[in-house]
């Protein structure tokens, strides 16, 4: 699976009464690698695609990152299957270590009817290639 990468600094903003990034800040940062990896898989197709929803989340604290560090998301997708995707992110810091990583069960869902559909060939292999 061919892995998307971005950074992020984390900022003052993002941390919580314990001195390091909150919790939920991790989550933000998993959905938007999923959101920012989608853009970028799809830009060029002329389709209309359907949407993604979260059905679940699941993530591994391995350590606490602090103001001023550098963060690089890498997220790839691990599989689809009917109508759900599993993501995975992993947010590593400059030392190369592994900080938290998340599996996202998504859900396609069709654009007009809001109901979830399979996912397309053409998706599957965006994913794959």
């Amino acid at each position: 699976m061919k892995r998307f990468i971005l950074s992020r600094e984390v900022l003052p903003e993002h941390i919580d009464e314990l001195g390091h990034v909150n919790n939920v800040q991790y989550l933000y940062w998993v959905q938007e690698a999923a959101h920012i990896h989608w853009k970028e898989l799809t830009k060029n197709t002329k389709e209309t695609l359907g949407v993604w929803v979260v059905r679940s989340h699941s993530i591994t604290y391995k350590q606490p990152a602090y103001v001023g560090e550098f963060l690089t998301l890498q997220t790839f997708v691990n599989g689809s299957r009917g109508v759900l995707s599993e993501r995975i992110v992993e947010i590593y810091n400059a030392d190369k270590k592994l900080v938290a990583q998340c599996s996202t069960q998504w859900c396609y869902l069709n654009p007009v009817t809001g109901q979830a559909q399979k996912i397309p060939r053409i998706i599957i292999d965006l994913f794959e290639n």
